[in-house]
């Protein structure tokens, strides 16, 4: 199982070639919540969200007599984009089967980077099986999109930066769709000692909040939400990671997160997707469990389609 020292050395590894990305607050925000809140900005990450630092930690980790295939992954569009710009900088090919009602901006950042994308149905089953095929026709290397020990270290270093920026933080807030975020973020604020650590999800995508309460990782759902970033189903690797240092998993309904990713946008002035904005209505929704506290959110991501605002 990963831990803190994994997350350091991933740490030190990808430091060059991402963003130590700010910690932005807001008076208004804070008098709204009643918490003071830090806001770990990774929509100012390299390919516009927190999956690079994973991608990168994992391509760099590639041994040279594996590297020249490429990679491949399935991805509803931030991973995949990360991994395309991580596989360009090793110079190195990238195959990202991606589901046809992906997000259009996400596809465009996945072909800038210069990738191949192949296009499935959209379920888990058909990115599976069509992953399969890539891997066996191109011999590329998967590239897991969360459940992998070199994606949970790279995510994880979100803590390790918030943690040099931001001192006496009393509890966090972390997005959870398939789990790397959370399960890495959550080893390093534990092993800083903070015990408030909570994952928030839509509650169209509640399988992580199953999961942590029965104690039985849920392995087949049908999501529906918004939040597209955060509709996989919670890993293996990191169900029992989160098990261990997650105090809960918050729900938030689409509406809430709609209202909460216009908050950011008008207060914070930034631009955030529905998946980032979940922590924000966490928050709003639970004010009895941060009230006056020194409380960490983490947005991770800023690929929007503009033309498809949800207001």
């Amino acid at each position: 199982m990963v831990d803190n020292n994994d997350i350091q050395r991933a740490h030190q590894r990808i430091k060059p070639f991402i963003h130590q990305t700010p910690v932005l607050c807001s008076e208004l925000l804070n008098t709204l919540s009643g918490a003071d809140i830090f806001f770990k900005c990774e929509n100012f990450q390299k390919a516009g969200a927190f999956k690079y630092r994973g991608a990168i930690n994992a391509v760099k980790l590639l041994p040279e007599s594996d590297a020249h295939a490429g990679v491949a992954t399935h991805s509803s569009g931030n991973h995949g984009a990360a991994l395309a710009r991580a596989a360009s900088i090793r110079g190195i090919p990238a195959f990202i089967v991606v589901p046809t009602n992906a997000n259009a901006v996400k596809k465009d950042a996945i072909l800038t980077y210069g990738a191949t994308i192949i296009e499935c149905e959209p379920t888990l089953k058909s990115r599976e099986t069509t992953l399969q095929r890539v891997v066996e026709k191109t011999g590329a290397n998967f590239v897991p999109p969360y459940d992998d020990d070199r994606i949970i270290a790279g995510q994880g270093t979100v803590a390790v930066e918030m943690l040099q920026q931001i001192s006496a933080l009393e509890a966090v807030l972390v997005p959870v769709g398939g789990g790397g975020l959370l399960a890495g973020c959550s080893i390093g604020f534990a092993s800083a000692g903070i015990k408030g650590i909570y994952g928030v999800e839509p509650s169209g995508a509640d399988d992580a909040h199953r999961s942590l309460k029965t104690g039985l990782r849920v392995q087949e759902h049908t999501p529906e939400s918004i939040c597209d970033g955060l509709l996989t189903t919670l890993g293996e690797r990191n169900f029992p990671i989160i098990r261990n240092h997650v105090q809960e998993i918050l729900l938030v309904s689409d509406e809430e997160v709609v209202a909460a990713m216009r908050l950011l946008w008008t207060h914070l002035k930034i631009i955030v997707e529905p998946s980032s904005a979940v922590t924000m209505a966490g928050l709003l929704k639970h004010p009895h469990l941060f009230a006056g506290k020194r409380v960490g959110l983490i947005l991770t991501g800023g690929n929007v389609d503009l033309e498809a605002l949800p207001f």
